[in-house]
């Protein structure tokens, strides 16, 4: 029997997981959260074999929750299931210790083969993931390995500036910007990493280089 705790903000997509692999006789969902912190707890408490796990979360971030699991040596195996396949994001959760990452439109069948496969020490990229992931990494195909290249090139100086522990008034001063317009430009930031605050945004761009000039 595979021991599995949900872990997603949704309680419709928690409800839809839990009814659809409560139809397996050898995958048992245990318990649920749906916070990073209220996450921990529970996979702290009950160790499961299997994590399914949002990227964004409420408070603290799919990653977040994953390295302070790996941290503490928890035992339990991570599947992420989210919509962000940033080549970056990717990355970052496997450093983490994620040992399995699919999008939310993956079919119940490829879910339940990523559990099994992860709850058995395997790693499992889905298909759209994988090959953009194996592409970055060969020179293959057309994805890059920048990291977040979702940014323009002024959220990235702001990264920069955000990663060296610089406060907004430092950040106005030093590009010549308003307050106003560095306060809308670093949420922006933060939106398209998927973080949801500052110390999580240094943390991801410190992982990604950032912040050493």
């Amino acid at each position: 029997m595979i021991r599995i705790v949900v872990v997603d903000d949704h309680g419709v997509i928690r409800d839809g997981l839990r009814a659809a692999l409560g139809t397996r006789p050898d995958l048992d969902v245990v318990g649920e959260a749906a916070s990073g912190n209220e996450a921990v707890a529970v996979i702290t408490s009950l160790v499961p074999d299997v994590v399914v796990l949002d990227l964004q979360l409420p408070d603290i971030d799919g990653i977040t929750v994953t390295r302070r699991l790996t941290e503490a040596g928890c035992a339990s195996r991570v599947l992420m299931l989210t919509m962000h396949h940033d080549d970056d994001v990717v990355s970052r959760a496997l450093r983490a210790g994620v040992r399995g990452y699919l999008l939310k439109d993956a079919g119940r069948d490829e879910i339940e083969l990523a559990i099994r496969t992860v709850a058995a020490g395997g790693t499992v990229l889905g298909a759209v993931v994988g090959e953009r992931f194996v592409g970055a990494m060969t020179g293959s195909g057309v994805a890059t390995m920048t990291p977040f290249p979702q940014l323009t090139e002024r959220e990235r100086e702001m990264l920069e500036l955000l990663a060296q522990g610089r406060s907004n008034p430092e950040i106005a001063r030093i590009l010549f910007l308003s307050d106003k317009t560095v306060r809308n430009r670093v949420s922006s930031v933060f939106l398209k990493l998927g973080v949801p605050d500052r110390p999580a945004a240094i943390i991801a761009a410190r992982d990604a280089g950032f912040g050493r000039g």
